[in-house]
């Protein structure tokens, strides 16, 4: 018990190194600083922050010794060199004495070198947790420093003292989680995305015990109710206007967001409506009948309306020969340039300023009709961009101007072109053949004359053989022949009430408006342009449709009968409807044209991919890239497994079975050696089995029902979500 007593008596207390306070001009910076790369804060930066709240901790110094082992007036700085740097400049500024008091450690004790202690000073240091920092920032916050001075002080940026305080904004229990090192920095950051601490709490719980745990998703559940700001909606209302109606954005302080997200999507809504209203009825004042707004319509929404197209007003005689004499100008000077053997900016300036004329006058501004605008309406809605689109000039059937003849009756039809047709006889009830009335209903049997009306059925007979010669004939030009078929099928495509042809052919079109969508596919889009550019280029009135073909080349005849032809076709499945033989002409028809939906731009995206079943989504992927892809997200939930399909199927040249081309059997197994030599690969390549990085998300489609402004009735837009 002696000898522990001892023993205990034994140990030596620890003396600490004494402070002093020595003068700057006395100190000398330690060649045995280990500290020899730049790092983290300038020395400038660090005088800075000496210059604003003193020294906050001493130097490490040693004295110098002489030859004789004494200590001589100086010390060298072994620990604390950048400290020493930064004093030394703010002497240079005459911001601080030569031999100003400086607060020191003297180490004047041989059990440590000086190199061990800078080494000791630099790697004892522990860097302040993340927690600590946001806390600490959202401190100096709270005591009513703004971000851009927080940051002037630590010599941050603005934007990151922003986000160290987003980061602290986060609910103290995944804070607390956080700093229990159970979630991570980056799914932190994820949730700072919205301010509402229970939603946080409830995301977590959802995926705490799931595999996935990503940020992307964490952003993705904490939106999944908010309309992504470049979505047409947004755009259109605008940030400002959407704010100013008490509707919050969320922002990404971490990653790009592209304007972030309008959380409150009823309100948007809402704004989209009052505001399409106010522009739909605008349009509307300017003399159209009707005009219809919606954020979209579906395909086929103007099917069945003729269309009427803005002119260019009449050029004057001076515009005129203006117009001929610009012309001429621009015609001999590109003639004569086009022979020079050098380059002649003046020339090539002069060519632009006759051209930029030219053009002037060609793309003079468009009107309507004021006449035609009181019997048409227009289209009001939104591209995909966010701005307003307005399609004009559209004609119902029923607004279609009726002229009455005759003793037709009041309400009565009238013919196919709008009115009611007349024999050329007041009686109005006779057959009229090549423009002489055969058979007078008027009650005159030409007595007088003594010629009576021939009988019906003779009629009937002659012009059965005048059919029977025309059809022979018609067989013997096949040029006439196509003119004909073509100009029945121009009435039916493009006229509304148009005479009716001799040729007894009729089109069907399908409008299939009820595919969501169909109508921003490339294929409508293409569609559509053909169509309108072939509407304005016809003639008004169909009286004349059949001299304008006549007046057409060849390929142009062609290509307008390809255009009325293909828009008859119709190749689609319905349950209630058996079409066997109609589609299997379809697949012969897709043989003939070499016809390939992968080569006409059909991709499986996120929205087709969704509609599957889970089985069915793993399936595709399976046939295109092999089990192991399929396998890196088999344990996904569907709406994630369909987003990462969607990117593993890029390019693959996969399609469902309804899209795939009809093939014979040869070709078939060919075609299922080769995708098994492929899948075989695919197994032996490693890059097949590395882990997809997820994608980032996308706002979520939305139904958008049309409102009419015609009169005092209006349908409400439904909800985006």
């Amino acid at each position: 018990m002696e000898n522990l007593t001892m023993a205990k008596n034994a140990i030596q207390k620890i003396a600490m190194n004494a402070a002093e306070n020595i003068p700057y001009d006395k100190l000398m910076l330690s060649q045995k600083n280990v500290r020899r790369i730049k790092d983290g804060v300038s020395i400038e930066q660090l005088a800075e922050d000496i210059g604003r709240r003193k020294l906050i901790q001493s130097l490490n110094v040693r004295p110098v010794l002489d030859g004789e082992g004494e200590e001589t007036d100086t010390f060298e700085v072994p620990a604390g060199g950048r400290r020493y740097l930064a004093l030394g400049i703010l002497i240079k500024q005459k911001r601080l004495a030569k031999d100003e008091l400086i607060p020191c450690i003297v180490n004047r004790g041989q059990e440590t070198s000086a190199e061990e202690d800078s080494l000791a000073e630099n790697l004892r240091r522990a860097d302040l947790h993340p927690l600590d920092q946001f806390r600490a920032f959202k401190t100096l916050s709270d005591q009513g420093l703004d971000p851009d001075e927080i940051g002037a002080r630590f010599f941050v940026s603005p934007a990151t003292v922003r986000q160290r305080l987003r980061l602290a904004s986060v609910s103290p229990k995944l804070l607390e989680l956080y700093e229990k090192d159970e979630i991570r920095l980056e799914q932190i950051m994820a949730f700072s995305i919205s301010d509402d601490h229970a939603r946080q709490e409830q995301v977590w719980e959802r995926i705490a015990s799931s595999h996935t745990q990503e940020p992307y998703y964490i952003r993705r559940l904490l939106t999944e109710t908010t309309v992504r700001a470049d979505d047409r909606r947004a755009v259109y209302v605008g940030a400002d206007a959407y704010e100013a109606a008490g509707g919050v954005i969320l922002r990404d302080l971490f990653e790009q967001d592209s304007g972030g997200w309008f959380q409150d999507a009823a309100l948007l809504e809402q704004l989209v409506f009052d505001r399409l209203k106010g522009d739909a009825e605008a349009i509307r004042a300017e003399g159209w009948k009707w005009v219809e707004a919606a954020i979209s319509f579906p395909y086929g929404h103007a099917s069945g309306m003729r269309r009427i197209y803005a002119e260019a007003r009449e050029l004057s005689a001076e515009e005129i020969e203006r117009y001929d004499a610009l012309k001429a100008d621009y015609d001999k000077l590109d003639a004569d340039y086009a022979k020079a053997e050098d380059a002649d900016e003046a020339i090539e300036a002069k060519l632009d300023q006759l051209g930029a004329e030219l053009d002037a006058i060609d793309d003079r501004p468009q009107s309507y009709d004021p006449a035609q605008k009181a019997i048409a309406g227009a289209f009001v809605t939104l591209a995909a961009n966010g701005k307003l689109q307005v399609d004009a000039g559209f004609v119902r059937s029923e607004d279609e101007p009726r002229t009455e003849t005759g003793d037709v009756a009041e309400g009565e039809e009238g013919s196919a072109d709008g009115g009611t047709q007349s024999n050329g006889d007041d009686g109005g009830d006779g057959v009229v053949v090549n423009g002489q009335p055969m058979n007078d209903a008027s009650g005159d049997d030409g007595e007088d004359d003594g010629i009576k009306p021939l009988p019906d059925r003779l009629v009937f007979d002659l012009t059965a053989q005048r059919t029977l010669a025309l059809r022979n004939a018609l067989a013997g030009d096949v040029d006439i022949a196509i003119i004909a078929a073509l100009h029945a099928f121009v009435l039916q495509v493009f006229y509304r009430f148009a005479p009716n042809t001799c040729l007894e052919i009729s089109l069907k079109s399908g409008s299939f408006s009820q595919v969501d969508g169909l109508a921003e596919t490339c294929w409508a889009k293409e569609i559509a342009e053909r169509h309108e550019a072939w509407d304005r280029d016809l003639p008004d009135e169909a009286e004349g449709l059949w001299d304008f073909l006549l007046g057409r080349d060849e390929a142009s005849r062609k290509a307008l009968f390809a255009h009325c032809v293909s828009l008859t076709l119709n190749a689609v499945v319905e349950p209630w409807n058996r079409r066997a033989k109609a589609l299997e002409h379809a697949d012969v028809l897709g043989r003939s044209l070499q016809f390939d939906m992968v080569d006409a731009g059909w991709t499986p995206t996120v929205e087709f991919l969704g509609r599957l079943t889970k089985a069915r989504i793993l399936q595709a992927v399976r046939e295109a890239r092999g089990a192991d892809s399929a396998q890196l997200i088999d344990h996904m939930k569907k709406d994630i497994m369909a987003r990462e399909a969607a990117r593993l199927l890029e390019g693959s040249n996969w399609l469902p079975e309804p899209l795939r081309a009809e093939v014979d059997e040869v070709s078939a197994d060919a075609g299922d050696a080769a995708a098994s030599e492929m899948s075989d690969e695919a197994a032996l390549d490693g890059d097949a089995a590395e882990l997809p990085a997820f994608l980032a998300d996308d706002a979520d489609p939305s139904s958008d029902a049309p409102v009419t402004i015609d009169g005092d009735e209006t349908d409400h837009l439904q909800a985006a979500e």
